[in-house]
């Protein structure tokens, strides 16, 4: 991995709208994790059933998916800033009037469920505007040490939002929910002030040809394509943490401290090499570089599935949380940097349906196979299966394996295709 620390004039804290747009990140990741844990509880300290922390997922999966498409247009007709600060705004309405209603006693699962529905249509068209805004925040020549960054900030809200959530728990769920709004308010806050320079959007109606112009570019950029499938199936295959309980109890021997450092774990590597990612740019070989960190997810996973061993499992997830921060960073950048500004919000959507897709369906695939043939068979399995695709992928697309570096001329829009790749 060529590697360089990249000097001062290049440094990201030099960019005073990406700082502002990574507080606000932070404050709205560790906002909406402390609001999961509180959820979570309360929904079942009121009903008891488990199927109801089901329903908790399905009313936010079902807007992220159903309406990615259209939020994707939006994201690229109108200001992507004010898209994503009325989403921001929207969720902590939502999440005040949880306060409200829980510190008056009103609460009910109906009423929670309906306002996590609220802010799961929010954050549906809040996300495409966010991850289109930043290849406008930063140099194209440092944007992957900026997605790196980026990360860093969901990746510590995973490890440390749900535990503050849980301490501030004990003081009812009202306290989390008041503190978590305030957490969004200061993250609207930001963006609201945020200098963020956007070239005119040109109009277009809302057709079936325009909500699926992401999928249409997709399909004929092969190195986007190549990403993004490769994703899909790296994502579907490796679900090893959707069986971390089984591992913890049966396999490990271990109890729920056990359970509670090997969830961790993948976070705090993919943590700690988003940092080192942050100071050090990738220069050349990257599509070799993406291959080789999804081949390391896939063998990093046979070595979880073999383990017998606490501290080897947790170190083969440490590794596993590491790989595959460095082979997101690239794919992100690669396909922030290689689609047209006036498509990024829907290609970002497409994007958004393999993500939410993949991880929903992987642990439902692994749910599945472990039990017809056991945990440790389906995590050996999707490790197998992971370096098989990547086997295939590094053969279906050469010129993304052979690709040197990330950022490329945009060719001309008249440009056809097959003359770029």
């Amino acid at each position: 991995m060529s590697s360089h620390t990249t000097p001062a004039a290049d440094s990201l804290l030099q960019h005073r709208a990406f700082v502002a747009f990574w507080f606000a990140r932070i404050a709205s990741s560790f906002g909406f994790q402390m609001l999961s844990v509180a959820v979570g509880w309360q929904i079942y300290a009121t009903t008891g059933r488990a199927f109801d922390l089901g329903l908790i997922g399905l009313v936010q999966f079902v807007p992220s998916v159903l309406l990615a498409l259209p939020a994707g247009h939006v994201a690229d007709q109108f200001e992507r800033r004010r898209i994503v600060l009325i989403g921001q705004i929207i969720e902590w309405i939502a999440i005040v009037v949880l306060a409200g209603l829980t510190l008056t006693g009103h609460i009910h699962e109906i009423g929670i469920l309906a306002l996590v529905f609220v802010i799961g249509v929010a954050k549906a068209f809040e996300f495409p505007a966010l991850q289109s805004m930043l290849p406008a925040l930063v140099p194209a020549s440092i944007l992957p040490r900026a997605m790196a960054v980026n990360a860093s900030a969901g990746q510590a809200a995973m490890i440390m939002g749900p535990a503050l959530g849980g301490l501030l728990y004990v003081a009812g769920p009202g306290v989390v929910y008041v503190v978590a709004a305030a957490l969004y308010l200061i993250a609207a806050t930001l963006m609201s002030r945020l200098r963020y320079e956007q070239a005119p959007p040109r109009r277009e109606p809302a057709t079936l040809k325009t909500l699926f112009a992401g999928v249409h570019f997709i399909r004929e950029r092969k190195d986007v394509l190549g990403v993004i499938s490769l994703d899909l199936f790296a994502v579907l295959l490796g679900g090893a943490t959707a069986l971390l309980p089984i591992f913890a109890k049966d396999i490990l021997h271990t109890g729920p401290w056990g359970l509670g450092l090997l969830r961790a774990a993948p976070a705090v590597g993919a943590l700690l090499m988003s940092l080192w990612l942050a100071q050090h740019s990738l220069q050349r070989r990257v599509g070799s570089i993406m291959f080789a960190s999804v081949a390391g997810f896939g063998v990093t996973t046979l070595v979880f599935a073999l383990s017998s061993t606490l501290w080897l499992s947790l170190l083969a997830l440490f590794a596993l949380g590491a790989f595959d921060m460095v082979s997101m960073v690239i794919r992100s950048s690669l396909v922030q940097l290689d689609t047209p500004d006036d498509m990024r919000g829907r290609v970002s959507a497409v994007n958004a349906i393999f993500i939410n897709t993949s991880n929903q369906l992987g642990e439902f695939e692994s749910g599945m196979l472990a039990a017809w043939m056991g945990a440790v068979h389906a995590t050996v399995l999707g490790g197998v299966g992971t370096l098989l695709v990547v086997g295939l992928w590094m053969a279906m697309f050469p010129s993304l394996r052979r690709r040197q570096r990330l950022h490329v001329e945009t060719p001309a829009p008249d440009t056809p295709v097959a003359d770029i790749l």
